[in-house]
């Protein structure tokens, strides 16, 4: 669905996405290419546990955080991509016995 339209005057770095090794341009946005990557969803709400991706892009909702090198509650909108950034899926608390989302 997503994908780079020109190749940036860039070089391509790798690093880990939910343990998978891609390639991306070193200075892109990092939700961009994990929604180029599939990296779907980014996380599930603590309540709920409802699936969340990437959606304002800018810093505003919240929707992207994933876990950053071990560092929980990262927004991926706000970080660029570099050489060996591990990116891993953000799991909330799962539902209590009787809990409603």
């Amino acid at each position: 669905m997503f994908k780079i339209i020109a190749l940036p005057d860039r070089p391509m770095v790798a690093l880990r996405l939910a343990g998978r090794s891609v390639l991306a341009p070193e200075g892109d946005n990092l939700a961009a290419t994990l929604l180029r990557e599939g990296f779907s969803p980014f996380r599930s709400t603590p309540k709920s546990g409802a699936a969340r991706a990437a959606y304002c892009m800018m810093g505003v909702c919240f929707d992207c955080l994933v876990t950053i090198d071990g560092e929980p509650n990262r927004q991926a909108c706000m970080v660029q991509v570099r050489s060996g950034l591990v990116v891993e899926r953000q799991d909330g608390a799962p539902l209590a016995a009787g809990c409603r989302s």
